[in-house]
């Protein structure tokens, strides 16, 4: 970098230049810039730079609107935002939706910019500490591949660039390959490993454990149905007819040593650390599992739950007591209780689970859930997987105290999403359904709300300015874990992939899997999906398996719940839950509110924007668009 250019760093801050008084005053630098020689003369300048490309991992998953809700997890509430654009499959190269979801092309680019600035620079920077200059070096290419991992599994191969542009440089460049990508990420990934070994592990930034998490993902992927040209091409007429095949997946090669790849890589992170709680020999009890995942959710994050779950988080998000509600509002971790929350507690129930994945939680025997099954249907919510009740907020589950203005409708702090009989042939409608008598425009439209995420510390009160701290788990080990279930299946090692299932789910107080064949492959998808719950997992699980027409293409199905006097009992007042006194009918029914869901071949893959080809007439766009 010539002398003279000016590094921005936005998140530090910066000690003021003394201004002479003299015919030099004008070419005094910018107070708010640093220059570049300072820069990388200096550890903690030039660590600051590095921290400055960790800030375009945003608030991680804790987005107002989530991916959840452009899965078959979850609906979000509101109207207007765009969310229907993609799940309705009307996006296109002009109409991409709600940009706060996707990870955008331009903005993952900028990020890319910043990490190869930062692996431009620090090979020859001046400062002497070299364990910082290897630790920040193996951060930036940590970096630069997990943005490009953002690229690939949202859009394909993307343009490999490994250098800081000029203004005077030729920014037209072709996509890579997928397989180039892939080799591109993954040689990232190999330095930073070697980089980052034995250096300092620090919440909320990359560590070797990190990378070889990341690389586990990358090249589980790669192995994939969607990632498979010929898999692909046999299972979807629009990527078959794709003339350019190879910017979106293998053509051609040996898919089984993908397979081993990938099974290499998630053995390595196994080897290498221990997740939290799973050595039990037999299944946890029903409360001591909940918990457990509750402590799993919270990452450490609340004075709730046990710290030591912390162990869980291979990279994370971290969150700052120290932002008020006003510089970080409304968006971001800390608000997600009046994000997503019930309207009850003036929350905003913004991406509420859907009726299709609370029927995916198993009864506490190992059976499915069946609503045909009359004992199921009468009591829908015991005896299940103790995930759910960790994950899910669902009519007469108790929950935080109420606010003031509430706790005389509700002094018994439980969801209320039904309509209950109030003994002279009326009804009163829960405080927390959608037709609410404290907030009857932010209710759930499912009949649902998402617990997982949000701080259960009876002292948070969810919409105001104390706020929650729980990281957001980027990586974590038992994805690592099911990655390697994953890849085992695909080999034949069945044995192995129900030794690693079954540690899941005794932790989780679930009996032990002896399928094989199809059925272990269906209990494995089944299990990766309420244990990853809304955790981002779910789109490009269903996208790269190739079943997202039976996930996302199903609807919304949703909960009406209904409660009748029983003969001769005395309505609650005021109501509490109570099987003693009501009769409670538990109705399915599709819900068309906000979006009419279908799926489109082309939904595999984002469009690249109108005005990114315009910008580059060497990007070719995806199929379908």
């Amino acid at each position: 970098m010539k002398k003279g250019k000016l590094v921005l760093l936005g998140l530090l801050t910066l000690a003021l230049v003394p201004i002479s008084c003299n015919e030099d005053f004008l070419e005094t630098q910018p107070l708010d810039s640093i220059s570049a020689d300072a820069t990388w003369a200096d550890g903690a300048l030039a660590q600051a730079f590095v921290f400055n490309v960790y800030a375009s991992l945003g608030y991680g998953g804790f987005e107002e609107e989530g991916l959840a809700s452009l899965t078959d997890e979850a609906m979000f509430t509101h109207s207007g935002r765009g969310v229907n654009v993609i799940t309705e499959g009307s996006l296109s190269p002009s109409g991409t939706g709600n940009v706060n979801i996707i990870p955008q092309w331009n903005e993952l680019y900028l990020a890319i910019r910043k990490a190869n600035i930062a692996l431009q620079e620090l090979p020859n920077s001046t400062f002497d500490d070299q364990t910082l200059k290897d630790r920040l070096t193996g951060e930036a290419h940590f970096l630069r591949a997990y943005y490009y991992h953002q690229l690939m599994r949202y859009y394909g191969g993307a343009p490999l660039i490994d250098a800081p542009y000029g203004l005077d440089d030729d920014y037209s460049i072709a996509r890579g390959t997928y397989a180039e990508n892939v080799d591109f990420v993954t040689s990232d990934l190999d330095k930073a490993i070697s980089l980052l070994e034995g250096k300092e592990v620090t919440p909320g930034r990359a560590s070797m454990l990190s990378a070889m998490g990341l690389k586990s993902r990358v090249l589980t992927y790669a192995a994939s149905d969607l990632r498979d040209g010929p898999t692909a091409s046999a299972k979807s007429a629009t990527l078959g007819g794709y003339s350019n095949l190879e910017l979106v997946a293998y053509t051609s090669g040996d898919r089984d040593a993908r397979w081993n790849a990938a099974k290499t890589a998630a053995k390595a992170v196994l080897d290498a650390t221990t997740g939290y709680k799973l050595d039990l020999t037999e299944p946890a009890s029903a409360e001591e599992a909940t918990e457990t995942y509750i402590s799993i959710a919270m990452g450490g994050g609340s004075a709730v739950g046990d710290a030591a779950a912390r162990s869980e988080l291979l990279f994370e998000r971290t969150h700052s007591p120290l932002f008020t509600q006003e510089s970080n509002w409304p968006l971001g971790g800390i608000h997600q209780g009046i994000n997503n929350g019930p309207n009850g507690y003036h929350n905003w129930a913004g991406n509420t689970p859907i009726q299709q994945l609370v029927d995916d939680y198993q009864m506490m025997d190992g059976s499915d859930f069946d609503w045909s099954n009359e004992e199921h249907a009468a009591a829908p919510y015991e005896n299940r997987d103790p995930r759910m009740a960790a994950t899910i907020l669902y009519d007469g589950a108790a929950w935080k105290p109420r606010p003031d203005d509430v706790a005389s409708i509700d002094p018994y702090d439980e969801i209320q999403t039904g309509t209950y009989a109030d003994g002279s042939g009326g009804i009163i409608p829960g405080v927390d359904m959608r037709d609410s008598p404290i907030e009857n425009w932010n209710g759930s439209r499912t009949g649902y709300y998402v617990r997982k995420f949000i701080d259960p510390d009876p002292s948070l009160v969810d919409n105001q300015s104390s706020a929650q701290v729980v990281p957001w788990p980027f990586i974590r080990y038992t994805e690592i874990i099911l990655n390697y279930v994953e890849a085992s299946i695909a080999l034949g090692d069945e044995g192995e992939a129900r030794n690693w299932l079954n540690k899941i789910r005794f932790r989780a107080g679930m009996p032990a899997l002896t399928s094989s064949g199809t059925e272990l492959l269906e209990d494995y998808i089944n299990e990766r999906r309420v244990e990853l719950a809304y955790e981002e997992h779910r789109y490009h699980d269903a996208r790269r398996w190739m079943i997202a027409d039976q996930t996302l293409g199903r609807g919304i199905k949703v909960m009406k719940v209904t409660a009748t006097l029983k003969a001769g009992a005395t309505p609650r007042t005021p109501y509490q839950y109570d099987t003693s006194v009501y009769d409670y009918t538990y109705t399915v029914v599709d819900n068309n509110d906000n979006e009419t869901r279908t799926w489109d071949d082309k939904m595999y893959f984002m469009p690249i924007s109108r005005d990114e080809i315009n910008r580059n007439n060497l990007l070719i766009q995806n199929p379908g668009y």
